[in-house]
């Protein structure tokens, strides 16, 4: 069996009914390779705690800038054209969150406060 036969059967095994295959994640510093998988449903108007917990009720979490990085590249018809939560909080300010817009790409912060879409992602290992 080709690679991308074996790919294929390994990634039609593994997804669930509504979720959607977004593409591989390179691991950095000894982290393993993984693939992302979008979860079907979304949270709208919803803080970075709620959106966190919709997540987690969804049974995932919600995916870092990276990942968004390539849902917008690969999966942008999944999403409405607004804005979106990260996991990833301000590196310099804890009470804002990275967002990612659907409409042109755009990732920029925002108070945890405000109101965004979420979305739930789940990683599986490559092997």
């Amino acid at each position: 069996m080709k690679p991308s036969e074996l790919k294929a059967k390994y990634l039609a095994s593994n997804l669930k009914k509504g979720e959607a295959y977004a593409g591989l994640i390179l691991g950095k510093n000894g982290e393993p390779d993984y693939h992302l998988v979008l979860l079907p449903g979304e949270a709208s108007a919803v803080n970075w705690a709620n959106a966190k917990a919709f997540a987690k009720k969804a049974g995932g979490e919600l995916p870092n800038r990276c990942e968004q990085s390539l849902l917008f590249a690969n999966l942008k018809e999944e999403f409405k054209g607004d804005w979106y939560w990260s996991n990833t909080l301000h590196a310099s300010d804890a009470s804002s969150a990275w967002c990612q817009g659907f409409s042109f790409g755009t990732q920029l912060s925002r108070h945890i406060g405000s109101q965004c879409r979420a979305r739930a992602v789940r990683r599986l290992i490559s092997s």
